[in-house]
């Protein structure tokens, strides 16, 4: 197949969608296929931008995008569906979190340009990202949530209605960026104004104590149920994207019952937002054994440490064939997306 990869972007994870791609791009060449990569930002990488961009390692600073959300636009706007590589690719192998890249406003660019794409379509993209949206659907399709607020929201109400500890999070963010666990009414203000930096919808969550679980979903069918232990209090971007600092297991010690409670709540959740080609469901598992559904990630991560490719492998898909597999799937889905 002609792969090209479109990679990095103008969000807080773009360093994270550059370690993606560089293990996708590796994978899929050793797999035969003729692969290039874009960086929506900037366009087409020639073999010295690979070397530089596509290292692998992430760190824990969150990049400043400003300066680089116009190049973008101008990007997407006027020059990306002309792009040699774009319009001659038998797919676009889509590595990106987060923004413009995974919320939809490409998905429906690509909609336009005809040439198929990795992941779910813009309807579902976008309900995916909206993480009020998105728990709302997942309410009326009987998948368990936390109950929440939309800002601006009283301390009081937070004590009455969801108790205390919260957490506060952009609405439509992710890899845990502008996320904070706020443990009583002091901390409120400053985790929402922390939050309110990234997106202008801001979401105060009841705080589900418990395990950490994960199930993929890819063409449809769940995989094997992961659980994450981390270093911190919470599964925050340096425990995710930081050798070491989280215990991941897969398949998860649960017994057959949870296991495919977990896996038919996944791929209900993935149903009800429309979603396509793989995805990752986020749980949380109460001390008293209720099941609480998260979010969903339409474009989970595909790097060293990421939670996708170990699912995959506990279901005997290496990483290799797991990066063909995704970039078959939007071959034979193409036309047919919910979204």
């Amino acid at each position: 197949m002609r792969v090209t990869v479109l990679t990095g972007g103008a969000t807080a994870e773009r360093a994270v969608a550059f370690a993606s791609a560089a293990q996708m791009v590796a994978a899929l060449r050793s797999r035969g296929h003729d692969v290039h990569v874009v960086d929506t930002t900037r366009g087409p990488l020639s073999a010295a931008d690979e070397t530089q961009l596509l290292s692998g390692t992430i760190g824990t600073e969150v990049p400043d995008t400003a300066a680089l959300e116009e190049a973008e636009r101008r990007l997407l706007a006027d020059g990306l569906a002309e792009l040699p590589v774009v319009q001659r690719a038998d797919v676009l192998c889509l590595a990106l979190h987060g923004g413009t890249g995974e919320g939809g406003t490409l998905q429906a660019i690509l909609d336009v340009v005809g040439v198929p794409y990795t992941g779910s379509g813009a309807l579902g993209s976008a309900l995916a990202m909206d993480k009020d949206l998105s728990k709302r659907l997942f309410r009326a399709a009987g998948v368990p949530v936390p109950a929440w607020f939309m800002t601006p929201v009283a301390p009081e109400d937070v004590t009455t209605a969801l108790g205390w500890p919260v957490i506060v999070k952009p609405s439509k963010q992710g890899s845990t960026v502008g996320l904070t666990l706020v443990k009583n009414a002091k901390g409120l203000d400053a985790a929402v104004a922390l939050a309110a930096g990234y997106d202008d919808e801001v979401m105060v969550e009841q705080f589900i104590p418990g395990r950490e679980l994960t199930v993929g979903v890819l063409g449809d069918v769940p995989l094997p149920v992961g659980e994450i232990i981390p270093k911190h209090e919470l599964f925050d971007y340096e425990c995710k994207y930081t050798p070491g600092m989280s215990e991941e297991i897969f398949p998860a010690k649960l017994d057959t019952t949870l296991t495919r409670q977990l896996q038919e709540l996944a791929l209900t959740a993935h149903r009800a937002l429309k979603l396509g080609g793989y995805s990752r469901i986020d749980f949380r598992l109460s001390p008293d054994g209720d099941i609480f559904c998260l979010e969903a990630n339409t474009l989970p991560g595909m790097t060293r440490v990421s939670l996708l490719p170990k699912a995959a492998q506990a279901a005997g898909i290496e990483f290799p064939e797991l990066c063909e597999r995704i970039c078959r799937l939007a071959r034979e889905q193409d036309g047919r997306r919910g979204g």
